[in-house]
């Protein structure tokens, strides 16, 4: 970076200093008209934006969702003790006048396909076998204990449905609640609903709370009412310009974009902390308007490149084959790039406007920090290989780390367990055996024959016996066409054809047959359910089993639904994560080789930015973290964090060298100066982000914790590694 010809800034300052109230009313301005339009954003909650578009499990989803028509069903179920009369073959009256109100006023809800309410009182209505019906319903309708019954509701399609999901849920919820004894809800699609809501509703709430956090440590850091309020105004600003940006364009957030807001936070508290730091130190010698147009020279290419560069290394998710990560990877470019703008345009109003509270004070302790961040280059400067021989050791201890690292299918785990949506599972999988809902289907002939259906019920045996059980990584129950079909007794002259017997199988139970067998398409399956609530290895080795048995069955056999694709979400996110962080990687290698006009200066800045993602990654396999939604990413993330701290601390040295300093005083000005900036931002940005841990949703705690590393991290690595490295390429001639 070259600041030998500084009159371009130096015009761009005065202009600022001039127009600063006009720019400052316009700023104002454009906020408040975005403000109604960023309140538009809408919050795209649809699991299938997860995945591309070419992903093979989200193409099996697809085609078995034309197949079949989907199986997105809601489990309602509770516990009746005196369910069944005496014999065991017949609901008690008072039970099942209970029942059939209770999935009466659950299937008028609005959104639920009313028709399709299944129920135990309707199985029960089999005239034949009634030991073999409940056999064939047990797991699905009826617990082992002949006391827990449960009403199964489809969902309407939602581009057909009259109201929100969320408010079919909610009015569901309520019915349950009210239900003696009160009922418990689950079903994968009530799960998506619940993971969205709390992104889009503990994201809105925290961050507010963040905020107020952050305000308060930053009053305490720098005593001044004005310096607390300037950040937390580019922060708004920042976000509203974005959200209102998002809007026109017509985008939408996903759960991957969901942490927006507070990355946009981490770049605009962290660029006006280093103006903050800065001013203060110029405010000794000059008045304001002076102090504030060097601060600007000084600081303006800094803050440029630092916003240009985190910019493309977002934009290296562009690579992303998944729509949200690509919108995600614009949107923090747009967030980035409009720090700069809101920075320049609150700034120089907001610094010199008025006579109260001018100057930002002097942080409690701030001698000492001083005192210990001039022993840190001290410690650097006489025992360089000490200090990188620890840095290595502690990136190698990391890195075996990478060893234990596991992905996080079991989505039950993305909720404390105190919440609703947990106790319902628990009920549900103690009691009926298996919350998740999945099927395998394979090829089958346009018209059925009793020889096809031997070998459906074949497959059904197989899997049951290899696969049956009550432990994890087993199937709790099976069903199939074949099943239906053995209720059907064989009688001679009137049930005695195959198509006789589904023809009265479909008088029974009208959508038996159409939910398992697609004649036109030529394609059968067999639904399936397992428990939600086990290991990811459990669960994925399952799907892998099940898979395999039904191809060597039936070549073509495909494993799908809701449980296969939330097992395969972590997978979808993480599959072309390695490209895209090695795009940023190159992106903002080559921006710092072009920003400072030197190769070596690139290279080495990767160091630093490198060393909190090994970091984090590592203490997640150390600590056994599991990869989930929100932490799929935070390589990429963490690389967009840390390099607005490298920039500033090279910026500062070339200016000290510039200023005649040798290396070792350059470096230890840069720490006593820029050092400070970077240990206050990470101060108020990590106390502000401990406010995630409250959340219900424990990615966004995930989330919190491993940003704070990461920043912590950042921090270890710009203020040791980089100066250490500094040193070795740097001489005094």
């Amino acid at each position: 970076m070259n600041h030998s010809n500084t009159s371009w800034l130096s015009g761009l300052a005065d202009f600022l200093i001039r127009q600063r109230l006009v720019i400052l009313a316009v700023a104002v301005v454009l906020t408040v008209l975005a403000q109604p339009i960023a309140e538009q954003l809408s919050f795209d909650q649809s699991i299938e934006s997860l995945y591309s578009e070419d992903d093979p499990h989200f193409d099996a989803y697809a085609e078995s969702k034309t197949l079949f028509g989907g199986d997105e069903f809601i489990i309602v179920a509770y516990k009746d003790s005196n369910l069944f009369q005496e014999d065991g073959r017949q609901l008690t009256e008072a039970s099942a006048t209970r029942l059939s109100e209770f999935a009466a006023r659950l299937s008028d809800v609005d959104g639920i396909q009313a028709d399709s309410t299944q129920t135990l009182l309707q199985a029960l209505r089999f005239p034949y076998k009634r030991d073999r019906v409940k056999q064939l319903v047990r797991g699905i309708l009826l617990g082992d204990d002949d006391q827990t019954t449960a009403v199964i509701l489809r969902l309407l399609p939602e581009e057909i449905a009259t109201i929100p999901r969320g408010d079919t849920f909610a009015k569901v919820r309520q019915i349950a609640h009210e239900h003696n004894p009160p009922a418990f809800v689950v079903g994968e699609a009530v799960q998506v609903h619940d993971m969205f809501r709390y992104v889009e509703d503990d994201g809105r709430v925290l961050f507010q709370w963040s905020l107020v956090l952050l305000g308060l440590v930053i009053l305490i850091l720098f005593r001044s009412l004005r310096w607390v309020i300037l950040p937390l105004i580019v922060v708004l600003a920042t976000i509203r310009w974005t959200e209102a940006t998002l809007v026109l364009s017509q985008m939408k957030l996903s759960m991957v974009s969901s942490m927006l807001n507070s990355l946009v936070t981490i770049i605009s508290i962290a660029t006006v902390t280093h103006v903050t730091v800065h001013y203060r130190e110029l405010r000794s010698g000059l008045d304001r308007t002076s102090a504030f147009r060097q601060t600007f020279i000084e600081l303006a290419p800094a803050i440029f490149w630092t916003c240009a560069t985190t910019a493309v290394g977002f934009l290296a998710l562009m690579s992303s084959h998944i729509t949200p990560v690509r919108s995600f990877g614009i949107m923090m470019a747009l967030g980035t790039l409009f720090v700069l703008l809101s920075a320049a345009s609150f700034l120089p109003g907001g610094i010199l406007l008025g006579g109260f509270s001018v100057d930002p004070g002097n942080a409690p302790a701030e001698r000492r920090l001083v005192g210990a961040l001039g022993a840190v280059t001290g410690g650097i400067e006489r025992w360089p290989k000490r200090v990188g021989i620890t840095a290595l050791l502690l990136v190698l201890f990391a890195a075996l780390g990478f060893r234990n690292l596991q992905v996080e299918t079991d989505f039950s785990k993305n909720f404390r367990e105190s919440s609703s949506i947990v106790k319902s599972l628990s009920f549900v999988e103690d009691n009926l055996g298996g919350a998740g809902t999945w099927e395998v289907n394979f090829p089958a002939p346009t018209k059925l024959d009793e020889e096809y259906l031997d070998r459906v019920t074949k497959l059904k045996s197989q899997l049951e016996e290899q696969f049956g059980g009550d432990g994890d990584g087993q199937l709790k129950k099976q069903v199939s066409l074949s099943d239906g079909l053995q209720l059907v007794p064989k009688l001679p002259s009137m049930l005695n054809t195959l198509q006789k017997r589904l023809n009265a199988l479909q008088a029974l139970q009208n959508e038996y047959e159409s939910s398992l067998y697609n004649s036109e398409q030529g394609r059968m399956r067999i639904v399936l359910r397992a428990r939600e609530r086990q290991p990811s290895a459990s669960k994925l080795q399952l799907i892998t089993n099940v898979r395999n048995t039904a191809n060597a069955e039936f070549p073509g056999a495909k494993t799908t639904g809701l449980f296969v694709l939330l097992a395969f979400m972590i997978e979808s996110l993480l599959r072309d994560q390695l490209v895209s962080f090695a795009l940023a990687a190159v992106g903002i290698g080559l921006m710092m080789t072009v920003a400072f006009r030197s190769l070596r200066i690139g290279l080495v800045s990767l160091v630093p930015n490198l060393f909190p993602i090994v970091l984090v990654i590592g203490m997640m396999g150390w600590i056994g973290m599991p990869i989930n939604i929100a932490t799929a990413m935070i390589a990429s993330v963490s690389m967009g964090l840390t390099v607005d701290s490298s920039i500033h601390y090279i910026s500062a040295y070339r200016r000290a060298r510039r200023n005649g300093m040798s290396v070792s005083e350059s470096l230890h000005a840069t720490h006593t100066g820029v050092g400070r900036a970077l240990v206050f931002a990470n101060i108020a940005l990590i106390v502000g982000f401990s406010v995630l841990t409250l959340s219900h949703f424990i990615p966004l705690i995930y989330f919190g914790i491993l940003v704070s590393v990461a920043m912590v991290g950042g921090l270890a690595g710009n203020l040791v590694l980089l100066p250490l490295l500094l040193r070795m390429i740097e001489t005094d001639s």
